[in-house]
């Protein structure tokens, strides 16, 4: 009998949710940054391996809101951990012990899913008997990750063709690439301040077309992403199509602009329209 179902990476902000669902699955597909709160919108994976179909979601990390956009990243956690049919809760190893979720989540009861505590970053901490650790970085511990994520899925078909890697079209990996790249490029807090939208994409055609703007919310962090003579733009450009390209296997033109839409972040029309909705 098959098992299949869906496993949130639930947990506190840079706690290498992203990049553990980058190595289950085997492709790059959430956003990694050493800066945290980088994921917004949760990123699902799959992953079929031999009667097992793991439905990975990369979930925002829980951290406490300062504005409406963290209102809404929240809102996103909390739904993956109630929909979630197992939650992996990680937590640096070198951080040991981990707290119960229900205090990290702020929640007023415990989850119905079944909770596995996972400790990540495993290369960095001191090694600790008896403790599921992982690091995805080296690729250590997957193997005994997956059996113990395994184990509580329910029996039944799979949901999705074995061949499949993501559920979410290319348009959403092609923006969230674009803000990977300026995490990437940009310093300080400007990434935070920073909005992708693809306005055009193009498929059937040879490089694939992407029109796509990033949203600045001041007129003066416009003039620090365009950078002097458009340097910093063109280097984030260039770093983003090297990312689409490898997600796509086919050549990119990647027509990139700037513009500002004043406090983004603190308006709630202005996230819907950048598919950040609150519902």
């Amino acid at each position: 009998m098959t098992r299949c179902g869906t496993i949130v990476l639930a947990g506190r902000p840079n706690v290498g949710k992203s990049t553990l669902l980058n190595a289950l699955v085997g492709e790059h597909l959430a956003i990694v940054s050493p800066k945290p709160q980088s994921t917004r919108l949760p990123v699902i994976g799959l992953l079929t391996k031999d009667d097992t179909q793991y439905i990975f979601t990369d979930s925002p990390g829980l951290l406490e809101p300062e504005y409406q956009l963290h209102e809404v990243m929240r809102a996103a956690a909390l739904r993956a951990i109630d929909d979630a049919e197992v939650i992996a809760h990680l937590h640096p190893l070198a951080e040991f012990p981990a707290p119960a979720l229900q205090a990290v989540a702020g929640l007023k009861r415990p989850p119905r899913a079944p909770i596995v505590t996972v400790y990540t970053k495993a290369d960095l901490g001191t090694p600790r008997p008896g403790v599921l650790a992982v690091s995805a970085t080296r690729g250590e511990g997957l193997d005994t990750l997956l059996a113990a994520l395994r184990a509580p899925l329910p029996e039944g078909p799979f949901h999705y063709d074995p061949d499949e890697l993501a559920t979410q079209p290319m348009r959403f990996f092609a923006a969230e690439f674009i803000r990977e790249a300026a995490f990437e490029q940009l310093h300080e807090e400007l990434p935070y301040s920073v909005a992708s939208e693809i306005d055009e994409f193009r498929e059937g055609v040879e490089p694939v077309y992407i029109r796509a703007v990033l949203y600045v919310e001041r007129d003066s962090q416009k003039g620090i992403v365009i950078g002097e003579g458009g340097r910093t733009i063109k280097a984030l450009g260039a770093a983003a199509r090297a990312k689409i390209e490898a997600l796509l296997g086919q050549r990119v033109f990647l027509d990139l602009h700037v513009k500002v839409l004043p406090k983004w972040r603190r308006n709630e029309p202005a996230l819907k329209r950048l598919g950040y909705a609150a519902s």
